[in-house]
């Protein structure tokens, strides 16, 4: 099962800490990874009206859907702290 989920205002750094902190372990410089689920992570800047701009991290999150639903929804927890 996939599910890709982009946040706002999160750095890809402060979001690979989070997944790791979640039980993950960062394998390549984009992707980290545990037994059961595999995130992988792409950055960049967007346009937030005419002077403002944001970094939004994608992550695609790989895995058993026992496994995602819960993870998805903690760390979209984390990431809505952070971002806002």
């Amino acid at each position: 099962m996939t599910r890709e989920r982009s946040y706002r205002g999160i750095s890809e750094r402060l979001a690979i800490h989070y997944l790791t902190n979640l039980g993950g372990e960062q394998t390549e410089a984009d992707v980290v990874e545990a037994d059961d689920w595999r995130a992988t992570l792409d950055s960049e800047k967007v346009s937030i009206g005419s002077t403002l701009s944001l970094t939004e991290v994608t992550i695609r999150f790989e895995g058993d859907e026992a496994a995602l639903d819960p993870l998805v929804e903690r760390f979209s927890q984390k990431a809505m702290r952070a971002g806002g």
